[in-house]
């Protein structure tokens, strides 16, 4: 399901120039074997086996943590014990009792593995070091019917892992390999990445600013006649720094009315398409804005999608920025939210070149409903406040920030 979040008024301007249209063409491959990460400025495309991984461990700072699995891999993510102590007692013929859980598909610091039962998802904090420590061991099944236990030691600027793989022939698991992976390397992608089948560190991502969108699988509540449930598609997550608006335009581009952008992951997703009998029809009605934190904005329509057979998609872009005439508001402060998500419901609001002044802290769920609302005073560049969500019901909520003439806003998940 996917919300629209984040409110920016569009101001016309009394001369408006018709941007150039490009067609672009993007190949995932046959039986859509490859990710590809795709930059629209320049139109940058960076393909990989969709095999070449199987763990992405957020490493953006040395407090946001996020652990997502290779879902379009085929891999699925068990919880197989909360007690740490059971890591020899792992049976795999217990699969039946295991809880299955899922990558976030509109974040993508929320992964499968901190979905689990702990606070954290996979552990505690613990109090007399700072560090979380692990608490849940997890299983792996890949398509091929292996099995792999995984259990994530702690977290304190880098994650320590140790994970061990099933031999079927001889009904016992293999010696634990141990591994530490610091949030100092790659310091310009989001994540670091791992295969456990080859027991390797991998670099398969663009720098965060060389990629807006990737082209891939994920799981998403797929409608079905029994209610949603998980599902495997094919289509587009969005770069974290950008925003994405989507407006059904059948007779073209509208340049007069206001866009609603959202920073979900998936709001161009994968319902941008159809299939029927005779294969893929794709909506060239629906269009979607795509904002660079510079204010620039691409237009982009879907126009032919060929499935598996080839994995081509089809695809026009445009620069509307001059078209729509935004007006540019910097912003001259930035925050963070810790821990994210949050169980307990205390967060840690920390400001990052503040000014001192009077700053309004607004909470909003997914429907634009205003749940919490607070001032708070700032008198230092850097500083440090709690923000009580405790009263609010699991699921994601918009921080909006807000200070003379400028508002930052960002997700927090309350579990």
């Amino acid at each position: 399901m996917k919300h629209l979040l984040h409110f920016v008024v569009i101001f016309m301007v009394a001369i408006q120039v018709q941007a150039q249209e490009a067609t672009k063409t993007v190949s995932m491959g046959a039986s859509y074997a490859n990710q590809v990460f795709y930059k629209i400025s320049t139109d940058q495309q960076s393909s990989l086996s969709i095999d070449a991984w199987d763990l992405a461990f957020l490493r953006t700072s040395s407090y946001d943590m996020g652990i997502r699995v290779n879902d379009a891999k085929g891999i699925e993510v068990y919880e197989a014990s909360n007690q740490a102590s059971d890591w020899s007692n792992i049976d795999v013929s217990n699969e039946s009792q295991w809880s299955i859980l899922y990558n976030s598909e509109v974040s993508w610091a929320d992964g499968a593995f901190m979905q689990g039962s702990a606070t954290y998802g996979w552990g505690e904090y613990n109090s007399a070091n700072h560090q979380v420590t692990g608490s849940i061991i997890f299983v792996l099944k890949y398509a091929d019917g292996t099995f792999r236990k995984f259990f994530i030691e702690n977290f304190y600027g880098a994650y320590t892992f140790k994970y061990s793989t099933w031999d079927d022939t001889n009904a016992t698991w293999s010696a634990d390999e141990i591994v530490t992976l610091d949030n100092t390397e790659n310091p310009n992608n989001f994540f670091n990445y791992y295969n456990l089948e080859t027991n390797a560190a991998v670099s398969i991502a663009p720098a965060q600013d060389q990629w807006d969108l990737t082209f891939t699988k994920f799981t998403t509540e797929y409608p079905s006649s029994e209610g949603p449930m998980p599902y495997t598609v094919t289509g587009v997550l969005q770069n974290p720094n950008l925003m994405v608006a989507e407006r059904d335009e059948p007779n073209g581009q509208n340049n007069s009315v206001d866009l609603t952008y959202s920073e979900e992951i998936n709001t161009i997703g994968y319902d941008w398409k159809s299939f029927g009998g005779s294969g893929y029809t794709v909506n060239s009605d629906k269009a979607f804005y795509v904002k660079y934190a510079d204010e620039t904005i691409y237009r982009l329509v879907f126009t032919s999608f060929e499935g598996s057979s080839t994995g081509n998609i089809d695809f026009t872009t445009e620069d509307v920025t001059t078209t729509l005439g935004l007006e540019k508001i910097e912003n001259s402060f930035s925050f963070g939210l810790y821990p994210n998500p949050t169980r307990d419901g205390l967060v840690e609001l920390v400001f990052d070149n503040a000014k001192a002044s009077d700053y309004e802290v607004k909470v909003y769920n997914l429907t634009g409903q205003l749940m919490v609302s607070k001032k708070i005073g700032v008198s230092s560049q850097f500083a440090q406040t709690k923000l009580d969500v405790s009263d609010l019901s699991s699921g994601t909520y918009i921080v909006q920030i807000i200070t003379n003439n400028t508002q930052q806003t960002k997700k927090l998940i309350v579990q």
